[in-house]
């Protein structure tokens, strides 16, 4: 049997993934409400103040969940904290195209630097509610809208005819449509 302070020091060496820490597997009680609002802009805000430090916008980004309440909550595994969406907590930057294996390869940059290639299990939609542009379908029940700049890229990218058709393969065999009104 492992000694439990090498134990320990073992897995305290292991790589943490901060980026996208494992919420599925936080189910803490609810602490309560905290004072958090993301607008419709996508600018996050503590106490009525716009929080500015962008690395404390990727941080609470990194731990934000949609929960099937409809309810957005910041997670630790032992808190549980409620905060306000305006619209999709976050925004999709930019959209960029690249060839892999001569697939056409789409990826979204979120306003927290994270990139997500757009697939099957990151799907785009188009968010009437929001004006008929494209929102992407993201981990932990949340979506992100596009950006004025980024629908423009997108279209830019889409095979327009009877429809708009955005082909990615992240798989390389997806192809995702999205439908104008």
């Amino acid at each position: 049997m492992k000694d439990p302070l090498e134990a320990l020091a073992s897995k305290a060496r292991e790589p943490r993934n901060y980026d996208s820490p494992p919420l599925h597997l936080w189910n803490p009680p609810l602490s309560g409400d905290i004072p958090i609002r993301i607008d419709n802009q996508g600018d996050w805000h503590h106490d009525g103040s716009k929080i500015k430090r962008e690395s404390l916008v990727r941080l609470f980004a990194s731990i934000l969940r949609r929960e099937e309440d409809g309810d957005y909550y910041l997670l630790t595994p032992a808190e549980k904290w409620r905060i306000e969406v305006e619209d999709h907590a976050l925004r999709i930057n930019d959209i960029a195209a690249r060839t892999v294996d001569d697939v056409q390869i789409l990826e979204a940059e979120l306003n927290t630097g994270k990139k997500v290639i757009i697939s099957e299990e990151h799907s785009l939609f188009i968010d009437y509610a929001a004006g008929g542009v494209a929102a992407l379908n993201l981990d932990h029940g949340l979506t992100a809208l596009c950006t004025r700049p980024a629908w423009y890229r997108l279209v830019d990218l889409a095979d327009l005819q009877d429809e708009l058709a955005v082909w990615t393969s992240g798989d390389y065999t997806l192809k995702t449509r999205i439908e104008l009104p």
